[in-house]
């Protein structure tokens, strides 16, 4: 883990889908630079929770397990917040966030001639609806200077055909971030969206324990291999950092050169 000490102190975060992968090591690494108190949010693994939590408390900073399936719509959204809202009035005193990473996500591999209503409205609910209507949420507790990051994927610059519904997700996503940018431009806080490629994370492990599968993962790469979740979650903790206060209504590649 790079040092990142006095980075965020004082800061309040709330990391969407934060129990496994990229959002764990994110919460990690802010807690390792000072953070304050961490939201960690999670679907149905509470184990895996309750073990970055755990994580996040031996680094010095405050941190509680959230509980919300995000596949429910805007129930899920509210379940969310209202916990998030109680936890920080309970260890904080008032409500209020700087950092929120909307990096929950799901990205089935469904043939496009075999998409079915439900699973278009799972992948809408997590990796859209939820975005919007949890920053919705946050946006009045938003201090000024904080940072909105959307967890995006590379397949909004090159074609994704087998990850349909999960590319126009991600695709909307950005436009959202776009048009978000300058409605909180004026409190200094800034939006962006971060592109991972493929990451070896636990939601590819399986298909990447595959030889030629990984193989052929790693060859997209300029780098010629697969990416971890701590290089990527060193790009976000970046744009969440203040050295990037001037950046804003950006999607910044972290895909290790993909098909350049």
């Amino acid at each position: 883990m790079s040092t990142n000490e006095g980075r965020f102190n004082g800061k309040i975060a709330l990391i969407t889908g934060a129990s496994r992968g990229i959002g764990a090591e994110i919460a990690k690494k802010l807690a390792a630079g000072g953070a304050e108190f961490i939201g960690v949010h999670y679907a149905s693994n509470r184990d895996a929770a309750l073990k970055v939590v755990e994580d996040i408390k031996a680094l010095g900073s405050k941190a509680v397990a959230l509980e919300a399936e995000l596949t429910t719509g805007i129930s899920g959204v509210k379940k969310l917040w209202s916990a998030f809202e109680d936890a920080v009035r309970l260890e904080i005193g008032t409500v209020q966030l700087d950092i929120l990473i909307n990096n929950a996500g799901i990205a089935p591999a469904v043939p496009f001639e075999e998409t079915s209503i439900d699973t278009f409205e799972d992948v809408i609910n997590v990796n859209l609806k939820a975005p919007y209507f949890i920053t919705q949420a946050a946006s009045p507790f938003i201090r000024n200077g904080g940072r909105i990051i959307n967890i995006s994927t590379g397949f909004t610059r090159v074609a994704g055909p087998t990850h349909t519904i999960y590319s126009a997700s991600k695709g909307a996503i950005e436009t959202l971030t776009l048009a978000l940018a300058p409605l909180f431009a004026s409190k200094g806080i800034t939006v962006n969206a971060v592109r991972p490629g493929t990451t070896d994370t636990d939601m590819n492990k399986d298909w990447l324990a595959n030889p030629e599968a990984h193989a052929a993962a790693a060859s997209v790469s300029a780098f010629g291999r697969v990416g971890t979740t701590e290089e990527v979650a060193d790009v976000v903790v970046f744009v969440a950092s203040e050295e990037a206060r001037w950046i804003t209504g950006q999607f910044i590649d972290a895909t290790g050169g993909s098909r350049l």
